[in-house]
């Protein structure tokens, strides 16, 4: 049996997952390549035999076989083309970050720039998109658990925050 801050830490395990699968920021966000990193450890796991979003969100609010199935189709039909425009947006983004020298070329940086933004729009529909088609394949009552579950997860990682911000002030009176 998991110990209470075992099991807070598991849902918060599974909350960032799920919020890395639905979030819109993260998508639009990942253009970094820590973003990157993250996704790329993300799949690592899951060639490693750590359950994916899909299967974590199927036990937290019952979906169907259907359900993931079709979850799993929507995921995959965009990723591909998601990754394929954060791949594009880290050249523009480098490109942007190689003109920062002393004969700088504001034209393209600012072409460069223009480009960065239409891309990452494009980005944010997607994932918005994508997030809207998951949405409805689930059941009023999965939505309604989903929240539930959600502010649950949030409010114990509010928690954590809080009690951590309250161990720092100790542990530097420690260190002194």
């Amino acid at each position: 049996m998991e110990t209470r801050s075992e099991l807070i830490k598991r849902l918060l395990e599974i909350s960032m997952k799920l919020v890395k699968l639905f979030g819109i920021a993260l998508i639009a966000l990942g253009l970094s390549s820590t973003a990157m990193a993250q996704q790329q450890s993300g799949q690592a796991g899951q060639a490693g035999g750590q359950p994916d979003q899909v299967d974590q969100l199927a036990e937290m609010v019952g979906l169907s076989d259907d359900q993931q199935k079709e979850i799993r189709g929507i995921i995959e039909e965009m990723q591909t083309e998601i990754e394929e425009l954060q791949g594009e947006a880290q050249q523009l983004q480098q490109q942007i970050q190689g003109e920062i020298k002393p004969d700088y070329d504001e034209g393209t940086i600012r072409d460069n720039a223009e480009k960065l933004g239409e891309v990452t729009g494009e980005m944010t529909a997607l994932s918005t998109l994508m997030q809207a088609r998951v949405d409805a394949v689930f059941t009023e009552e999965q939505r309604d658990e989903l929240n539930k579950r959600m502010e649950e997860m949030q409010q114990q990682q509010q928690q954590m925050q809080q009690q951590q911000m309250q161990q720092q002030p100790q542990q530097q009176q420690q260190m002194q």
